[in-house]
């Protein structure tokens, strides 16, 4: 049976989930080739909004071609190179002919080598010389899509996804300027930057001493709106022919706090539980007992690689404190010093349990973790 609810996949068609002004706003950026970075923490779809744009752009500009890169496994700059390259030559051709033609042209200095799968018919580029030896490469490879632009006459736009991963590279600020001394001079291309570390992302183009400060627009993904999950659940009941109020269809986002990805997923076990009859209360909070039971073994997993005092620090975020360095919150919560908040903080947000917000509010990004550990570990 297919279910009327998405996540941890690309969701598209009546699976997104509105993001309407979002939408707008990186349509007309990459119409305008408007470099531009998204951030937001975790599962809150940034990658389901660049491919819905990345396919209206499609259907509504012949003279645009958009080009995805996922870097998610590229650990080095040696692989960024040749992910790059693969992407970008598989978004300007359609056939394995261009394909190896446009290798031929474009990157025939660097020692290509056209490899194809017997089983998939797919076909992956690598290079047989070693980028750290010869300047020329890389300049080839970060200019490529400005250079096929110009030889198509079209306007590329280039997204890539964990763009986060360059500062794991051995000489990342080396590797950052590389870029975008080549990136700010192409005149008929964009790029969209985004990724899953918020902090990480913040640190690259919001820190005026990096490479890319002020590179492009930044767009700060929200969560979706209280009022618009209500309708999206309402919706997707109806479709498939069972019942859900909207007092019941608010408090399947409320008990998610309108996070994306968990909402989805605790809708669909509603879903999952609701008869003919229509959705009941019990049903949602059996459904949402249910989740977190499932999740505990991995919540466990992360508490035990923490410290006790981090272990603590996440309590009192749980239990929204603010201000974390009273002697009562200190005594309270076990924390040590006040000089001890500043590396519990740090030390969260490299693991990606808290998120900051403007304001300076910190809270746990993980909703059925906050949970968790509020009411089920303590």
């Amino acid at each position: 049976m297919e279910t009327p609810f998405l996540y941890g996949r690309i969701a598209e068609n009546e699976n997104f989930t509105n993001r309407r002004n979002e939408t707008e706003f990186l349509k007309k950026n990459f119409k305008g080739l408007i470099n531009t970075v998204i951030i937001s923490p975790r599962r809150w779809g940034k990658t389901s909004l660049v491919h819905k744009v990345a396919k209206l752009i499609s259907e509504e500009e012949k003279n645009v071609i958009i080009c995805q890169v996922d870097i998610f496994n590229c650990r080095t700059e040696e692989e960024f190179y040749t992910v790059f390259a693969n992407s970008l030559l598989k978004s300007t051709t359609t056939v394995w002919e261009e394909f190896v033609g446009g290798v031929k042209k474009y990157l025939g200095r660097l020692a290509p080598i056209v490899s194809i799968s017997d089983a998939t018919q797919t076909y992956e580029l690598s290079f047989g010389i070693d980028f750290k030896d010869s300047r020329l490469s890389y300049d080839e490879i970060l200019d490529l899509p400005q250079v096929i632009a110009n030889d198509t006459k079209k306007r590329i736009v280039v997204c890539i996804d964990e763009f986060q991963n360059i500062n794991e590279y051995e000489e990342p600020l080396a590797f950052q300027r590389k870029l975008r001394s080549h990136w700010q001079k192409h005149t008929s291309v964009c790029y969209c930057l985004y990724g899953s570390k918020r902090h990480m992302l913040l640190n690259i183009f919001n820190n005026y001493s990096m490479p890319f400060y002020k590179f492009g627009d930044i767009l700060f993904l929200s969560k979706i709106e209280h009022a618009e999950w209500v309708t999206f659940i309402s919706e997707r009941f109806a479709d498939t022919g069972k019942q859900i109020s909207t007092e019941l269809a608010g408090l399947i986002a409320d008990k998610m706090k309108n996070h994306p990805y968990y909402t989805q997923q605790l809708s669909q076990q509603v879903w999952f539980r609701t008869p003919d009859s229509g959705c009941t209360k019990e049903i949602v909070e059996e459904a949402f007992s249910s989740l977190i039971a499932q999740l505990s073994l991995l919540f466990a997993n992360v508490v035990d690689s923490l410290t006790p005092k981090q272990i603590n620090f996440l309590l009192a975020v749980a239990d929204s404190v603010s201000n974390f360095s009273s002697k009562e919150v200190l005594t309270k919560y076990k924390l040590g010093t006040s000089a001890n908040i500043k590396n519990l903080r740090k030390a969260t947000l490299e693991k990606d349990l808290i998120d900051v917000l403007p304001g300076n509010i910190i809270e746990i990004q993980d909703p059925a973790f906050e949970y968790w550990v509020k009411y089920v570990y303590r």
